[in-house]
């Protein structure tokens, strides 16, 4: 099978795997060659797929959609990071997680500024009257 996992702004993970396990609302399940095709949710979690040589590897997801659609399994996810190690993997996704919390808040201070200042020039033009 050939897993595509894509973010908003670009593809993590395109690669030839085995099996894949991750989890939807309602439960994990594992997706091997010859099942059949659908589409579900993904809830935020761990996605272990096994590569062509047995290996296994893990990609952290933010919550998203999932196709499978012949040999191709396509994953949009708002947010997504691959690694080999559940340790060393946990600790990115929380420096991701902290960096896009900061970007998120400067984004939000920015915004409130700019509120403010449509707010007092909308008072200016109320206090200049006709």
């Amino acid at each position: 099978m050939r897993l595509e996992v894509l973010t908003p702004p670009r593809r993590i993970l395109d690669r030839e795997v085995r099996k894949i396990v991750t989890e939807a609302p309602d439960g994990h399940f594992g997706i091997l060659p010859r099942h059949g095709d659908f589409v579900t949710e993904l809830v935020p979690g761990v996605m272990v797929y096994t590569t062509e040589n047995g290996a296994e590897r893990f990609v952290a997801v933010n919550s998203g959609t999932l196709v499978k659609c012949g040999d191709a399994v396509m994953v949009a996810v708002r947010g997504a990071v691959e690694g080999d190690d559940l340790a060393r993997l946990r600790q990115r996704v929380e420096e991701e997680f902290r960096r896009q919390d900061e970007t998120e808040h400067e984004a939000r201070a920015a915004l409130a500024r700019l509120e403010a200042s449509m707010i007092r020039r909308f008072r200016q033009l109320d206090l200049a009257g006709p």
